[in-house]
């Protein structure tokens, strides 16, 4: 370890994620050292990158460029708390630690506040793009202590995904757990993105009898136009593989069963703990969890009435409401993001820039779509927009595509095809579009039954109605 020359920067963590950085870093010219438990993924990582893989956490920090860099890849929760834990004597002041994971915001931010005084620079970075991502370029959103940003910046935009205007899918976020935070919405938004595709699908299937190659075309189509994105792109070449074993096309042989690892559920416990209005995130990771209950659903299929699948109209134009309504559903799902960004914003202070949020995700990360440059002129614009949904050019896109949205959800609600993404994106829409809403009448519910009060519309103040006699 001496005899070398010491390396910019050490990952903890050697599993894929953690070795396809290391190779993305060794590529971009630094110099990788790595570390993990188990020797076989030690092995593995000093074989494909011609790295150092010490032996122990101490050998890995003696081998560093002082101020060290380190990057941890490792399973989010207990184990990064042991790895801070094991570093923490190891490290000095000035040194950053990354965790790179899929952390919950709320546990970086108390590891901060664990490290305060210790000099130690921490760095919570959402880091998006899977294994490909890893290796080719990720999107990267690190927030933290803001000392550590001149640091590590020139490592980790070297290795992020470039946008089509060469700037990196990599900014500094802002101060706390603010990236984590921002990686979680992300992650939200991929939970209603991919749903929202799925219903696009499982419409096209039930209603039309389409077949998985007739419905690859369609999703190709798509992604050459408006709908441009990694996911609608990714389930064009899904519906166009055939299993190898059965002949049959191969999502037809996929249990109808979809996992989750908690980001989604995340995301909308946020929504619900700042008071913000995401029911397209939450449906999505709701259809997750009654997809996992399917020896219930195969017993309820026989049980429970509902309208048998019967379309009778014009299969392309209805192809082309599809297209319109998944449109009109991922602008609510994004515009549901944001919110719970603005909400976050404003309850911790971080001063997010949502226009440099929007640029990061248009390369490298899941949710990687055309419409994200949109997004990001929209924040350009306003810096203080209120919902995307008003920005002029969002409400020109929505006011062409409403109405598709409308008919799909009528046309799948009349013949018993669940959409309850589609279904939550209209009904957000249309709720954030009407100037009066019946929570007059709840409101009054509550005053009747717990004496909450009410306001008037005709003067200021707290009410209260005697609401029975005696």
């Amino acid at each position: 370890m001496n005899s070398r020359k010491p390396s910019d920067i050490g990952i903890v963590g050697l599993g894929v994620m953690g070795e396809n950085l290391a190779l993305n870093l060794h590529r971009n010219g630094f110099a990788v050292s790595g570390y993990d438990l188990e020797e076989p993924k030690r092995a593995s990582f000093a074989d494909r990158t011609g790295a150092v893989a010490p032996r122990s956490l101490q050998e890995l920090v003696n081998g560093l460029r002082i101020p060290r860099v380190l990057l941890l890849m490792v399973p989010a929760g207990a184990a990064v708390d042991t790895v801070i834990a094991e570093l923490r004597p190891l490290l000095a002041a000035g040194d950053v630690v990354i965790d790179g994971g899929n952390t919950r915001f709320t546990d970086t931010q108390r590891r901060m506040t664990e490290l305060t005084g210790s000099g130690i620079l921490y760095v919570g970075a959402g880091v998006s793009g899977g294994e490909e991502g890893a290796l080719k370029g990720p999107s990267i959103m690190p927030g933290g202590d803001a000392d550590a940003w001149p640091r590590i910046k020139p490592i980790l935009q070297a290795i992020a995904a470039k946008a089509e205007d060469g700037q990196p899918c990599c900014d500094w976020i802002g101060p706390g757990a603010s990236g984590h935070y921002v990686k979680m919405v992300h992650n939200g938004i991929e939970y209603a993105d991919m749903q929202t595709i799925c219903e696009a699908y499982f419409l096209m299937q039930q209603l039309l009898e389409m077949q998985p190659r007739e419905m690859s075309e369609v999703f190709a189509g798509w992604n050459r136009g408006e709908l441009s994105s990694y996911l609608v792109g990714i389930t064009a070449d899904i519906l166009s593989r055939v299993d190898p074993e059965t002949g049959k096309p191969l999502v037809d042989v996929i249990v109808d069963t979809a996992e989750q690892k908690g980001t989604g559920k995340w995301a909308s416990q946020a929504a619900l703990d700042l008071g913000v209005t995401a029911p397209t995130i939450a449906d999505a990771v709701f259809a997750r969890t009654v997809s996992a209950v399917r020896a219930e659903r195969a017993v309820a299929s026989e049980v429970l009435a509902g309208p048998q699948p019967a379309f009778g109209g014009d299969p392309d134009a209805f192809v082309e409401k599809v297209r319109r309504a998944l449109l009109a559903a991922k602008i609510c799902a994004y515009a549901q993001g944001f919110q719970l960004l603005a909400a976050a914003d404003k309850e911790y202070g971080w001063d997010l820039p949502f226009g440099t949020i929007a640029g990061l995700w248009r390369a490298g990360c899941i949710i990687r779509a055309s419409l994200l440059e949109d997004i990001r002129r929209a924040y350009a614009r306003d810096r203080q927009l209120a919902n995307l949904l008003v920005d002029g050019e969002f409400v020109r896109v929505m006011g062409e595509s409403h109405q598709a949205l409308r008919e799909v959800v009528a046309v799948a609600a009349q013949n018993g095809v669940a959409v309850p993404a589609f279904m939550s994106a209209l009904a957000y829409y249309d709720s954030y579009r009407s100037r009066r809403l019946p929570a007059n009448l709840l409101q009054a519910q509550r005053d009747y039954f717990g004496a909450h009060t009410y306001q008037r519309l005709d003067r200021a103040g707290k009410f209260h109605t005697r609401w029975t006699a005696g």
